[in-house]
């Protein structure tokens, strides 16, 4: 790569450190400088000579090794651009992004990903930003919930929550019956280890959680089978190596019994189309279906505008009809999407019922 010497190409480490604070003591020392940004989620040393950018990420490395990525930061967008042309010329396929904010800082980018799958980032700085932005959003970078890595056979009680995202070793069935709130699957069935065991998955998963307790899926699906295309996705999708049919990963959590199920993402235009196969990045959301209380009941009646709405428990209720339900069908009815379509109107605890 070409560079004016006043003004270099850096080279750009990101790592992922277990304990931060440890870590910018111990590169402080070996670099005999204070960190140029410090932050609690976040630190980066920028070197004259060699000419090097590392950034520190609090992760414990687990399965995902030590490198978060590498990449080069530009000084101008000029030599941004040419760089990109060049790759593209070359076969290679780039991801870009202007204007991201990230790391508390808005940078111009793009990815690209080696043929490991590795994450190489060639970039330029526009400006300092006192937020970390979402281009790596803290929700990957940041987890403020449980995640469980290679292992997770012996969680706390005070771990709520279940993480699993693309790349880690997936520990589930080790987890007692009933003792999570939330299952979040992050790619899990884009992994070519898992893709094959989404019903034995989704079965872990609705073991595992209380009742009522929530699942969320976020993964990347197809509107069809790949049937044998190549897939090589561009930047960070490069890492995704499965992509299950969406009507087909519906239908297993249909059958594994969760109910309310509801695509909370899924767009018009897909992120990617390889052949005639349309990608696009899907959220599901479903629970676990609520203990029913022999008890209380409530009656509800729902509003429109359809003539008709069919739960996954095959319960129908008609527009304008009075329906009796346990306490607990009526709960979930107020969690979902539709809660403003239902209103409680009667028997029971009667005080209890918000119309909506």
């Amino acid at each position: 790569m070409q560079a004016e010497a006043s003004a270099p190409v850096r080279f750009h480490l990101s790592i992922n450190v277990s304990d931060l604070g440890r870590s910018v003591n111990f590169f402080k020392t070996l670099f005999g400088t204070e960190p140029a940004k410090r932050r609690d989620d976040y630190a980066k040393f920028e070197l004259n000579d060699p000419p090097l950018v590392l950034s520190l990420e609090p992760h414990a490395p687990d399965g995902r090794g030590a490198l978060n990525h590498a990449g080069f930061r530009f000084s101008n967008s000029a030599a941004l651009v040419e760089s990109q042309r060049r790759l593209e010329l070359g076969g290679i396929h780039t991801e870009r992004e202007e204007g991201v904010e990230c790391c508390y800082a808005r940078q111009t980018k793009f990815w690209v990903n080696d043929p490991d799958g590795g994450l190489w980032e060639f970039y330029t700085l526009d400006e300092d930003i006192e937020h970390r932005g979402a281009g790596q959003s803290s929700e990957n970078m940041l987890p403020q919930i449980a995640h469980c890595g290679p292992v997770c056979a012996q969680p706390t009680k005070d771990l709520a929550v279940f993480e699993h995202r693309l790349g880690d070793d997936l520990a589930l069935s080790q987890v007692d019956d009933g003792f999570f709130e939330e299952v979040r699957l992050r790619g899990t069935f884009n992994d070519l280890r898992y893709g094959a065991q989404i019903p034995d998955i989704l079965a872990d998963a609705r073991r595992t959680l209380q009742p009522g307790g929530k699942l969320r899926v976020h993964v990347l699906t197809g509107d069809r089978p790949l049937n044998g295309e190549p897939l090589s996705l561009p930047g960070p999708a490069g890492r995704v190596k499965q992509v299950p049919v969406d009507r087909e990963l519906l239908c297993a959590l249909e059958d594994a019994q969760f109910s309310g199920l509801t695509l909370t993402t899924f767009r018009a235009a897909p992120c990617f189309k390889i052949g005639d196969v349309e990608m696009r990045e899907t959220m599901i959301v479903g629970r676990k279906p609520a203990a029913v209380s022999t008890g209380e009941e409530r009656v509800v009646l729902y509003k429109g505008p359809f003539l008709q709405v069919t739960d996954d428990e095959q319960r129908t209720f008609r527009r304008g009809e009075r329906v009796t339900v346990p306490n607990a069908v009526w709960e979930s009815l107020q969690r979902s999407p539709l809660a403003d379509q239902f209103v409680c109107v009667g028997t029971g605890t009667p005080a209890a019922c918000g119309a909506h």
